[in-house]
């Protein structure tokens, strides 16, 4: 990788980072641990990211045997990037890492951006609670525009992956702020269905019970405020935060 970043250690954690701790590779191979994206998906992703930047990381990727392009076949015909088996290895990495993140104060990062659609899905993931499931079996279709996603709790499992569900008890069709709102913010599936920005179809009763399965984490520490985070907290306080 130019200018490959070297620990001079042999430690299998110094020689994974020469390889992804670079900035943005882990957000790259997350957009891509669901399916196969074109370039244009991947960076509607990723909207801080300039294409530049990812075209350099998608080399990069490719280089060393991480990601890899092919084209679809028809009527598609485009081309499209996907993790190789190599690359899918790190989806228990990346679910790792969003667990332990999960539970860090939102307030020791600051940011007005919300969660891409493939994100706010990789959350679902490292927040699914078993014993809050218990024996529910629902199976769902997860709609994001024309991103589908289908997702299913059965014995007390969590999966998902990219595309439409065979046969699904519910469809919730939403954009990714909105559904953040429902799971993670405490907002109603009730008011986000009667406002118009979820729409439901199939039983309401299992979906309220689906997306009650991935509770808030609580924070496992308490991080000092920065500069910046009192800053807002104090315009917030003054009613001058717009």
């Amino acid at each position: 990788m130019k200018g490959e970043r070297t620990y001079d250690d042999p430690c299998g954690i110094a020689r994974a980072l020469g390889l992804i701790g670079e900035r943005w590779t882990l957000r790259v191979i997350r957009e891509l641990v669901f399916g196969p994206k074109r370039f244009t998906d991947l960076s509607r992703g990723l909207p801080a990211m300039s294409q530049n930047v990812l075209s350099q990381r998608l080399r990069e990727l490719q280089r060393i045997g991480l990601v890899r392009q092919r084209k679809l076949g028809p009527p598609a015909s485009i081309r499209v990037y996907e993790l190789t088996e190599l690359g899918a290895e790190l989806k228990s990495v990346l679910v790792a890492i969003g667990r332990w993140g999960s539970r860090i104060p939102l307030d020791a990062a600051p940011t007005a951006s919300d969660l891409s659609v493939d994100a706010l899905v990789l959350a679902l993931v490292t927040t699914f609670d078993a014993a809050i499931a218990g024996d529910l079996a629902v199976r769902c279709e997860l709609r994001f525009d024309d991103d589908r996603f289908h997702a299913e709790i059965a014995d007390g499992r969590f999966a998902v992956d990219r595309g439409d569900a065979s046969r699904p008890d519910v469809i919730i069709d939403a954009d990714s702020p909105t559904l953040r709102s429902v799971v993670f913010g405490g907002r109603s599936l009730e008011d986000a269905v009667a406002t118009g920005d979820l729409r439901l179809n199939g039983s309401a009763e299992l979906a309220g019970l689906l997306v009650r399965c991935f509770p808030r984490p609580t924070p496992a520490l308490t991080l000092p405020r920065t500069p910046l985070a009192a800053d807002r907290k104090e315009k917030k306080e003054h009613g001058l935060d717009t």
